[in-house]
């Protein structure tokens, strides 16, 4: 209750809006957050996320849950992830939720604020593994519009998912727009 007092004043001082919402019969799922071009990227994100009242984890680089603010991050619901080594996050992932009656998994499919060129492709591949659907979320600063898109089955055709993410994503301006790539199919 506490965050979310926070996050509603947070998003009120910097008028910022939520659209759209996670609804509560989904209990499991991978939520992607794009773009991710800046560290407001997560704050916004989060904030969106306790205003409507979903718990979530994420996936953070490690580093940040050994830094002097990990336990922080912790709280507030990260995974941490070892991006210098070949971890097997897909099989993680699908274990997590294979292991849990709710789960909502938000990460950010570019891997990082660096304009990197193509999405990474995990997050298809533990949603098919783990039988859960996506939903699209999105961070817009030029509406300051934080929100939340469809949720779709991932089919097994990646090329013809990826256009209707393609598709919800067209419209939506990033912090640093010249850092958000499409480059997903």
């Amino acid at each position: 209750m506490v965050m979310r007092t926070i996050s509603r004043i947070y998003f009120w001082i910097t008028g910022w809006k939520l659209d759209g919402r996670l609804s509560p019969d989904i209990k499991k799922c991978i939520l992607v957050a794009a773009p991710h071009t800046s560290n407001y990227d997560f704050g916004y994100s989060r904030a969106a996320l306790y205003l409507m009242g979903v718990n979530v984890k994420y996936l953070a680089k490690k580093e940040l849950l050994s830094s002097p603010l990990g336990f922080i991050f912790r709280l507030t619901g990260a995974i941490g992830v070892e991006r210098d080594r070949s971890e097997n996050m897909v099989t993680r992932l699908v274990e997590m939720f294979n292991h849990s009656e709710e789960l909502v998994v938000m990460l950010a499919p570019e891997g990082s604020r660096k304009l990197k060129g193509k999405w990474k492709t995990g997050f298809y591949h533990a949603a098919m593994q783990a039988k859960v659907p996506i939903a699209l979320a999105s961070l817009d600063y030029r509406k300051k519009v934080a929100n939340v898109g469809p949720v779709f089955h991932p089919t097994g055709n990646y090329l013809e998912d990826m256009m209707q993410v393609k598709e919800f994503y067209k419209g939506v301006t990033a912090r640093y727009p010249e850092k958000f790539v499409l480059d997903i199919c």
